[in-house]
């Protein structure tokens, strides 16, 4: 698949051959919304770049990207970008759907066993187990999204300078954002 911008404005259909279903785009979200908890964003980051090939690994970064800077949870708004991208308005609301449906399901059932069960030892253990492989599964999405990036300094420096302020120095996102948004898009811009 050759590279295609996921520009906001932009509605660049794929291929002929890779015309994508809004069946297509539910079943596969929806796998992707019941593989993890936690965090699916790993999940769909093989989904879409490894299993699919929906996306490159650049493409990958590129609507990540968006949906960080977007309000709301990154992976809802990345259904809604991709499932826009490949069949418009009602792919967005398929790949959403799917997205959510499962796991909306599993929540409610849990949350009423939990508020059951809560003050169990075993029970409070076990959320804290999943949450270490929750954070090695982030962990690894991070290493594979900054592969595509590594022979480029300037993105390199911009992550780190973004890892430093936000991590080390706690500065408020929005103002980071504020900050390194223009900065990284005047570079992309004027190395193009």
């Amino acid at each position: 698949m050759q590279y295609t911008s996921f520009a906001m404005g932009e509605s660049n259909p794929p291929p002929a051959s890779q015309q994508i279903t809004n069946g297509a785009l539910f079943e596969a979200f929806l796998k992707v919304g019941v593989s993890g908890f936690g965090g699916v964003m790993p999940f769909a980051r093989r989904m879409l770049v490894e299993q699919q090939r929906w996306l490159t690994p650049h493409e990958f970064t590129e609507v990540l990207s968006l949906s960080q800077f977007l309000p709301g949870p990154n992976i809802v708004n990345m259904s809604v970008i991709v499932g826009r991208r490949f069949q418009g308005p009602s792919g967005a609301a398929a790949a959403t759907f799917g997205l959510l449906l499962l796991p909306l399901i599993i929540v409610l059932v849990l949350a009423t066993v939990y508020s059951q069960f809560a003050t169990i030892d075993a029970v409070r253990n076990a959320c804290n187990g999943v949450s270490a492989s929750a954070s090695g599964l982030v962990l690894a999405m991070a290493v594979k999204m900054a592969l595509p990036i590594r022979r480029t300094p300037w993105q390199i420096c911009v992550c780190a300078i973004a890892f430093v302020a936000i991590a080390i120095a706690r500065w408020p996102l929005p103002w980071v954002l504020a900050v390194l948004v223009p900065v990284s898009t005047f570079i992309a811009w004027r190395g193009k």
